[in-house]
């Protein structure tokens, strides 16, 4: 069957219309009903794109939503204001977990012949469903660990900057920094839910785990690749709020008196979209 210019125009014009409609249709149900979550976040928590100037005519405008793994209590001095942003191999994710994510988590029979790493690494990634906490005793616990990384700084005190870089990690910690991390995950919806109920501190999102052998303890874990609520579109009519806000380093505001409070609620299909969004 050979086809005309006039009828391949209107197939994929036919073509482009279906999957428009496939795609209302999928946002419509989303958001349908009761949000499965609502979170409170701040510039924190969702960082504007480095490169976005602030312009009302930018149309695409998708703010991104930063979330950390809890950073191991031996991480060095040098790694620990960079680890676990977007992803990482948090304590909990060990052994047992990745057995009940349907990973073979069993070391190999043959150690010597076979090398662990590979054996084991070689499973595909599972996506999976990840628990975000917002505000909790991760974030606690993230606070609580800076300080002894932010006194070994002031200890070696290099060139007499030792006590402002352990001041700048505390005050990126404290001030700055992601207060949702990654804390469970599951491929049981409905009991992710019951164990941690509180859906205005918690958020279940769609995420990926890849096995990840450690060596140093010759043991199997796994590491969060990513979530697929990575970012959260703007509204024309909340753009006004991020007017002027630039993402730098560590997500901190370039401008120091550039705030803004949003409500991003999570539906159906476990996607988010902004509520509300006020300066601060």
């Amino acid at each position: 069957m050979k086809w005309s210019r006039r009828t391949a125009t209107f197939a994929g014009f036919a073509l482009i219309v279906v999957t428009n409609v496939v795609a209302l249709g999928g946002a419509a149900y989303n958001r349908s009903g009761e949000p499965e979550s609502r979170l409170r976040l701040s510039e924190r928590e969702l960082s504007p794109p480095f490169v976005w100037s602030g312009k009302k005519e930018n149309s695409g405008l998708a703010l991104q939503l930063r979330w950390r793994v809890l950073a191991p209590v031996s991480t060095s001095v040098g790694t620990y204001g960079f680890y676990g942003e977007g992803g990482g191999s948090p304590e909990w994710l060990d052994a047992p977990k990745m057995a009940s994510l349907g990973f073979d988590a069993s070391a190999p029979s043959n150690v010597r012949a076979l090398s662990p790493t590979a054996t084991y690494q070689r499973q595909l990634p599972r996506d999976v469903l990840v628990v975000l906490e917002l505000d909790g005793s991760s974030y606690q616990e993230a606070l609580r660990r800076a300080g002894p990384v932010a006194r070994e700084m002031e200890s070696k005190n290099e060139r007499g900057e030792g006590k402002k870089n352990a001041q700048t990690l505390m005050d990126r910690e404290e001030h700055f920094s992601s207060r949702l991390f990654a804390v469970d995950a599951g491929i049981d919806r409905s009991a992710l839910r019951s164990k941690f109920p509180d859906r205005a501190k918690y958020a279940i999102v769609r995420g990926q785990v890849r096995p990840v052998w450690d060596q140093t303890n010759s043991a199997s874990g796994g590491s969060i690749e990513a979530v697929s609520a990575g970012t959260v579109n703007v509204p024309l009519e909340m753009r006004a709020v991020f007017d002027g806000i630039k993402s730098s380093n560590y997500g901190q505001p370039e401008a120091q008196d550039k705030h803004f409070d949003a409500t991003v609620a999570f539906g159906q299909r476990l996607e988010p979209w902004l509520v509300t969004a006020t300066k601060r």
